[in-house]
């Protein structure tokens, strides 16, 4: 049984603050700043250039996906880190419809984020070949998937309500029509227990700043099925992904396995935090997670549609059928927020009116949830939103 409050000793939280943001982006681990001192000053300082092999910088893409790959059902050998999630959304998207290129539809839903779809849509204006990007409703995916799909780009939890596909269901429908399957775990991976292996999919990504507290603009990952390994075909095909970066040579050769999906030299500083971040994870077992933050959601929505009548669950009602966040609705979502913020509880605002809230139990407690609801109970009952200073809009919602 995974002990919390062991886990939650392991990350850095501002006292009188409750953070119910994980899902946006995950606090500073501990041991992140010891790991970051020690990389810069007796990996960079003392043996300098030495470092990419005497300290294994080289390797560090690969090793770190393999602890990510232990969190989401992928066998060794099938996680790469590094660059960013658009830039290995665009990576999975080319290669799968490499994979099948006498089709001609990349189907996805409107509740994707939209970075996914803006990388989908550029994608294919410079491919051309007739290729379309379809949209339909997040719960009409499954009947639109048919002959003519080549791929499915589809994020497992909705980032705005956390409402979850069915990955194993929608991947065997995707098989059965003969498309190929890209899987954005950004709001999967450390919330949800995933299972790529058993689900069957083909190509996944995800970020690390989130519920794998890798800190802002932690790399993102990629997994590649090992059938695809020595066949998938990387577009960015840069010097780290070459089979012998350090020969040199002219022409462009793919390593025969994930490491192909490598691009550009590793930001190591951002892997050694992240390296350190999943430090967190060790011995932790994503049932026990999942178990948890059920518990932590449900007792959260009890409470909030108890004391605050004018918000409406946006999130599925079902937890099962969402991920680990919980989101509500109002007109004046934006300026609720802000009052929340100003009162030391901090979620986060998704246009037009949701009121997002996510549910870590690696550091989130029940009466941390029961608080969070009181202090929104006294935004809303005494209207505090209902201050100018509030509906002014950062350029970060």
């Amino acid at each position: 049984m995974t002990d919390f409050a062991t886990t939650r000793r392991l990350f850095h939280l501002p006292e009188g603050v409750l953070y119910l943001d994980g899902n946006s982006l995950g606090p500073l681990p501990l041991a992140a700043e010891a790991r970051v001192h020690e990389v810069l000053t007796r990996e960079w300082g003392e043996q300098l250039i030495r470092a990419w092999n005497s300290a294994d910088w080289i390797g560090l893409p690969r090793r770190v996906g393999d602890r990510i790959g232990r969190l989401i059902g992928a066998p060794e050998g099938s996680v790469a880190t590094g660059d960013t999630l658009s830039v290995k959304v665009f990576q999975a998207l080319a290669a799968a419809l490499t994979l099948r290129p006498e089709r001609k539809v990349v189907l996805s839903d409107t509740g994707n984020f939209p970075s996914d779809l803006y990388i989908a849509s550029g994608l294919i204006q410079a491919l051309g070949s007739g290729l379309e990007l379809r949209l339909v409703a997040p719960e009409n995916v499954a009947d639109a998937i048919d002959e003519s799909v080549a791929v499915t780009l589809i994020t497992e939890v909705d980032y705005r309500t956390g409402r979850r596909h069915d990955m194993k269901a929608l991947t065997a429908k995707a098989h059965a029509a003969g498309a190929v399957t890209v899987w954005d775990l950004a709001h999967s991976a450390g919330a949800v227990p995933v299972d790529l292996t058993a689900a069957d999919a083909d190509f996944a990504v995800g970020c690390t700043y989130k519920y794998l507290n890798g800190g802002p603009g932690a790399p993102a990952f990629i997994y590649v099925a090992p059938r695809f390994a020595e066949t998938a075909r990387p577009i960015l095909s840069g010097w780290m992904g070459h089979e012998a970066p350090f020969a040199f040579d002219l022409d462009y050769r793919p390593h025969a396995s994930v490491e192909r999906m490598r691009v550009g030299t590793p930001p190591v500083l951002a892997l050694a935090v992240l390296d350190a971040a999943l430090d967190a994870w060790e011995g932790v077992d994503m049932a026990d997670v999942r178990a948890a933050s059920i518990r932590l959601s449900e007792r959260f929505i009890a409470e909030v549609e108890a004391r605050c009548p004018d918000l409406a669950l946006a999130s599925p009602r079902d937890p099962h059928a969402r991920g680990s966040q919980v989101s509500f609705r109002h007109p004046q979502g934006y300026a609720i927020m802000q009052a929340l913020i100003a009162n030391e509880v901090i979620g986060d605002f998704r246009a037009p009116d949701l009121i997002r809230f996510g549910f870590t139990p690696l550091y989130l407690s029940e009466e941390d949830t029961v608080a969070a609801a009181k202090v929104l109970e006294r935004v809303m009952t005494e209207r505090l939103w209902d201050d100018p200073a509030y509906a002014t809009r950062s350029k970060v919602t």
